[in-house]
């Protein structure tokens, strides 16, 4: 019953044909597996992304209501860009509050940030000077939320001649409504 080819080898043949057979027959195995593992893994991962996405959509259902009154207030109170000399009123504002708190505002500059479909930026970079407390009362008043003023970038470092005094780099940044949204 044994084909006539087989029969031709000597035993020596037979043995090294079946481990020829036998290897390949797990390096078959072996990459049969690691793709089903592989594939069992893609699906684990899609799986936790879907259950996160799935819980994060349960809650935005679940806030609504929430989320409706708050777009329908920012798009009441946010308010629209006049022109590019908003910069200015920013710089001007920022002054008028680190004054009435004692904080030394030092190398100001503005500009016209980003325009995205949810909003358009004028900011103001400053560096400040002064000690802890009256900075925290500056970032305080400054940043209120129907101010929509936004502190995009923020580096605060203890200056190195005077320890209670704080060194701040700050970039402001103004969000006003969108061009295209109807007022």
């Amino acid at each position: 019953m044994m084909p006539a080819w087989y029969r031709r080898m000597n035993p020596r043949e037979r043995m090294l044909s079946w481990i020829i057979t036998g290897t390949i027959f797990v390096l078959l195995n072996l990459l049969i597996l690691s793709w089903i593992s592989g594939a069992l893994g893609r699906a684990r991962r899609d799986l936790t992304a879907r259950k996160a996405s799935l819980a994060e959509q349960t809650v935005y259902i679940k806030e609504r209501d929430l989320w409706t009154k708050r777009d329908q207030w920012i798009r009441q109170h946010q308010p629209a860009l006049k022109n590019p000399a908003e910069a200015s009123a920013l710089l001007d504002q920022l002054k008028q509050v680190a004054g009435k708190h004692n904080v030394l505002i030092v190398n100001p500059a503005i500009g016209s940030g980003e325009t995205t479909p949810y909003h358009q930026t004028v900011f103001a970079s400053i560096e400040t000077k002064s000690p802890w407390p009256p900075l925290v009362h500056f970032l305080y008043d400054v940043q209120q939320p129907d101010a929509f003023v936004v502190f995009e970038n923020v580096n605060v470092i203890v200056d190195g001649s005077d320890p209670t005094m704080i060194q701040g780099k700050f970039k402001i940044a103004r969000w006003f409504a969108p061009a295209q949204q109807a007022r």
